[in-house]
């Protein structure tokens, strides 16, 4: 059950990131971000109920920081998804919790997973001759993305542990305060168009919502190893769904190098510490 729990999470975000770019043309993507962070926030409340919390200084500052995390890693990652295919946008993301779980390790042999997520990297880069050469901004968001979820996994972990499910709901608010404004400024009067809301609210649902309520379920009933393995198939879901849903056609260097990041991630996951694997999705 907590597997197909996972699988059901990291589709959801997947379907969700496909609405979402259905609705950059309308509202940008700092305005779908808003509309992601907002009714998010609304939703995780009423779930987690976060007003009974009381935190301390100390645990307000990581929430924060968390938060703030947060917001940017949605807005990094729209704007990548906005340029570039989203299988390519959640590999280059998956980075930052790489990075992470490489940096708690000192084993030799994870050297070698840092050197094969090294080649998938390189391989997305615009070095060379590509039959479809990748928007170097696009990468570049991508990867800034990858920086603030690596941020989000450190301070959710300290936030997570003194407050545990409230901390999603704390955090995307925090994240929602900071950039639901700038989805204002960039959107105007078109972000609060009532046509808009059932599909903002299904994008809001499928993102954030559903998935972090589910794997939380999932992360407390699957030993971490498997959990930071599982998640790593999601680069995969992400190119498969830009291809059905999208028409995001990759070339076989595309995909080869999507299989280096995945094999990183999972190799990485399953011979890391266990704390440096606690991660919610982008």
């Amino acid at each position: 059950m907590p597997i197909a729990v996972l699988a059901l999470a990291m589709c959801s975000i997947q379907f969700g990131a496909v609405l979402a770019k259905h609705l950059f043309p309308l509202v940008g993507t700092s305005g779908a971000t808003a509309l992601r962070l907002g009714l998010a926030s609304a939703m995780l409340w009423i779930v987690w109920r976060p007003w009974r919390v009381r935190p301390t200084a100390s645990a307000a500052r990581s929430i924060a920081i968390y938060g703030l995390a947060m917001g940017s890693m949605n807005l990094f990652f729209y704007t990548s998804l906005n340029r570039i295919p989203l299988g390519i946008a959640v590999a280059l993301e998956f980075t930052g919790p790489l990075a992470v779980a490489s940096a708690t390790s000192r084993r030799a042999g994870d050297f070698a997973w840092i050197a094969l997520a090294a080649i998938g990297l390189i391989a997305l880069l615009p070095l060379g001759a590509q039959s479809k050469p990748l928007d170097p901004a696009g990468i570049g968001f991508a990867l800034a993305a990858g920086l603030c979820w690596a941020l989000y996994i450190v301070f959710g972990k300290k936030a997570g542990n003194a407050h545990g499910g409230q901390t999603a709901a704390l955090g995307t608010l925090a994240g929602a305060i900071a950039i639901v404004p700038i989805g204002v400024a960039h959107a105007g009067s078109a972000l609060f168009s009532p046509g808009l809301l059932p599909a903002a609210c299904a994008m809001a649902l499928f993102s954030s919502a559903l998935p972090y309520s589910l794997e939380m379920f999932a992360l407390t009933r699957l030993p971490t190893r498997t959990f930071g393995v599982l998640m790593s198939v999601e680069p995969a879901l992400g190119a498969i769904s830009g291809l059905i849903f999208l028409g995001e056609s990759l070339n076989l260097v595309q995909w080869a190098a999507i299989a280096c990041i995945m094999s990183a991630s999972a190799g990485i996951a399953a011979t890391s510490a266990p704390d440096s694997l606690s991660a919610l999705p982008d």
